[in-house]
């Protein structure tokens, strides 16, 4: 077996369970723990997998979601250093809420090890993120939403209603003078009850994101604390945002570890 086939396989195992121990790994793959640590290498700093105590956590792509096709978007290396800019707002020990959508998955994907508490309504975030015996994870229910396997409706209301958090991040479709917008009247009333449940909200969003509406308006300025953006952001758009009052942390596109 090639080097490259060995690793295919590896990725295909760790997938499948989620969580494995190198111990595991070596058994099954017939190679020595020292080969399956330097093929574990290459899976992390690929993106699909990440290195934890005791073993690794699959942090691939979600599934058959069609949403979550990010591998393929022209703008996945923008979300990838947003994600990380927005991990580092998260302290260890924090409760958060994180919003479905593409790049709060990929921010998922860089809290995956982590001691926190999550609370989502977004099945592939509680899929990944229960894997990780460090991470706490309470899943919203619902309706699903199929496109992004996000959970809507009034019982995901209901139960978010009930809730607080530290922190919540969210994902939008749109950015304008206006505030902040998305395509989906079910998915913006659950995100405002995210907002709601949180004591600080985080948008996250790529730069292609500003200067346009979309069908319905989530918030005002007002409602966001901090907002995440790549460093593709014009610089009359960082002056517009410290005049609303957001705190603006802007993402080198080669933060992508």
């Amino acid at each position: 077996m090639s080097t490259s086939e060995r690793r295919h396989r590896l990725l295909e195992v760790v997938r499948g369970r989620g969580f494995a121990t190198l111990p595991e790994l070596a058994t099954e793959m017939r190679v020595s723990e020292s080969t399956i640590r330097r093929d574990l290498g290459h899976l992390e700093h690929s993106g699909h997998a990440r290195r934890t105590h005791g073993g690794v956590l699959y942090t691939g792509a979600a599934g058959n979601v069609p949403h979550f096709e990010l591998h393929k978007s022209p703008d996945a290396e923008k979300k990838r250093s947003i994600a990380c800019k927005a991990a580092e707002l998260i302290d260890d020990g924090d409760t958060l809420l994180v919003d479905g959508g593409t790049t709060t998955y990929e921010v998922a994907r860089r809290l995956a090890g982590r001691t926190l508490q999550v609370v989502t309504n977004s099945l592939p975030v509680a899929n990944l993120l229960s894997t990780s015996a460090e991470c706490d994870v309470v899943a919203v229910g619902g309706y699903v939403h199929a496109k992004t396997g996000v959970m809507v409706g009034p019982h995901a209301i209901r139960m978010l209603s009930d809730l607080n958090v530290q922190k919540a991040i969210l994902s939008v479709a749109a950015i304008s003078d206006g505030g902040f917008y998305n395509s989906n009247m079910l998915l913006v009333e659950v995100k405002r009850a995210v907002m709601k449940a949180a004591d600080q909200v985080i948008v996250v969003a790529d730069s292609t994101k500003f200067g346009h509406k979309s069908l319905t308006q989530l918030c005002d300025w007002s409602e966001v604390d901090y907002l995440v953006v790549d460093d593709g952001l014009s610089d009359a758009w960082r002056q517009q945002i410290a005049d609303n009052g957001t705190t603006l942390h802007l993402a080198e596109t080669d933060e992508t570890s």
